[in-house]
């Protein structure tokens, strides 16, 4: 009785081992977040309030919830760079409104930490002529 008990269990484990069902876990890869720097209005003025919106979005989601959004910004060959929580605007935006005085070559990095992830694009940009 032992001897056909224990043929049975060893026939059933190797049908288990023969199975032609494969491992169907995958690793999903979360997507990076992607940051996109927009200004409104595209040119700036000097002495005009310019607003600057850092998109927020991960694959087709547009991240609404991300831990925090700052704006770096420095004027071209100065050490003194201008560190502003962004607002978040809902649907993916975050902005910050700004003054420039002065004409010139700028530069913003928008440091954005969302959904355990840290990027920080940047961009140059021109006030006045």
């Amino acid at each position: 009785m032992r001897k056909l008990l224990l043929g049975i269990l060893l026939l059933f484990g190797m049908l288990a081992g023969c199975s032609n069902q494969s491992d169907t876990t995958t690793t999903n890869e979360p997507q990076m977040v992607d940051v996109s720097i927009k200004f409104v209005p595209e040119k700036i003025n000097p002495n005009h309030e310019a607003k600057i919106e850092a998109i927020v979005t991960q694959g087709k989601d547009k991240v609404s919830d991300a831990n925090e959004v700052k704006f770096e910004i420095w004027k071209t060959g100065q050490d003194q760079h201008e560190m502003i929580e962004g607002k978040n605007e809902g649907n993916g935006v975050y902005s910050i409104k700004k003054t420039f005085p002065e004409n010139g070559q700028y530069f913003v990095t928008a440091h954005v930490t969302a959904r355990n992830m840290h990027t920080m694009p940047n961009k140059q940009f021109t006030v006045g002529e």
